[in-house]
């Protein structure tokens, strides 16, 4: 993380700062402490240490929530300072709204509109930090792509995505892109199982064999407990947002583990990865809710199979 940082600091002195970048991580990377970071070279000694306290007036903060970004900042606040490679269920936790849906609403871009409209309180740059972009409605996004798209002069957006290929197309466009690796070597799973039985379901989706499809599926069911099902399909994902960026050319995006999609990459279809997303979105969501786990993975390898 410190090279990717030293990068966005480069540009900082050399006047060449894009007004959007696009942080992607994987949950718990470390990308808004990252971000703190940036903007507080980019505000530069005149910001007083205020940017890293999570207090300056000019640095504002938009995050999922069930009410609004503002009424939440204390336990946002605190949440960061706190833990700086804290979690999307940490988030939930700070703020209390465990099993509730949280998102980003058109009025969190309408506050952001209006106060971008208005002077800096101290005189200088003013920024956005934009955590999970993905969980905009689409009239938040597209109010805030007009904004991104013509910002007012010294105004900087940052993004902090855990899945890129959620967001508006036209927002990504008009962002400078970056990953952020995780901290370590570690793999995005520790069970090897993991692996083999999603690119066994992968290799069937290719070749629209069915019956490889449902045999795969019944190893996912069989897994020891609830809690590696719901960890096998969180590595899905990971692995499927990695094709989705293998395929779209993105690569300065690409983990440590985009290899393992290459094979993929061009035998199956672009479409392939956002509506595989959307099956183990929901296979998550029924084994949470105890739903038996072979009808959930028959479903699921049914949806790869039309995919």
């Amino acid at each position: 993380m410190s090279e990717l940082l030293h990068t966005l600091c480069a540009l900082v002195d050399a006047g060449k700062v894009p007004h959007a970048i696009l942080l992607h991580e994987e949950d718990g990377g470390g990308a808004v402490t990252l971000a703190l970071q940036f903007l507080e070279h980019l505000f530069g000694e005149a910001s007083g240490g205020k940017i890293s306290k999570l207090i300056h007036p000019d640095v504002h903060f938009v995050f999922p929530t069930v009410s609004s970004s503002k009424a939440c900042l204390p336990a946002w606040r605190s949440l960061v300072l706190e833990n700086p490679h804290f979690r999307q269920e940490d988030l939930t936790s700070a703020l209390g709204i465990e099993g509730k849906t949280a998102l980003i609403a058109v009025a969190e871009a309408k506050e952001i509109l209006s106060t971008l409209s208005l002077s800096a309180l101290e005189g200088g740059y003013r920024a956005v930090l934009v955590y999970l972009p993905e969980k905009m409605n689409a009239e938040a996004a597209n109010r805030l792509l007009k904004m991104v798209e013509e910002p007012p002069a010294m105004t900087q957006f940052v993004f902090v995505t855990h899945a890129p290929e959620k967001l508006l197309p036209t927002i990504v466009s008009r962002c400078q892109r970056y990953r952020v690796m995780p901290d370590g070597t570690e793999s995005v799973s520790a069970n090897p199982a993991f692996a083999s039985i999603l690119q066994e379901m992968l290799r069937a989706a290719a070749s629209k064999d069915l019956l490889a499809l449902l045999s795969a599926s019944d190893k996912a069911a069989a897994l020891p407990s609830r809690e590696n099902v719901a960890e096998f399909c969180k590595y899905a994902s990971a692995m499927l947002r990695q094709l989705f960026l293998q395929q779209q050319g993105l690569s300065a995006l690409q983990g440590p583990q985009a290899e393992e999609m290459a094979p993929f990459a061009s035998a199956l279809p672009k479409s392939f990865p956002r509506k595989a997303l959307s099956a183990f979105d929901r296979a998550m969501l029924l084994t949470a809710r105890n739903v038996n786990l072979k009808l959930i993975f028959t479903e699921l390898a049914g949806s790869l199979y039309k995919t």
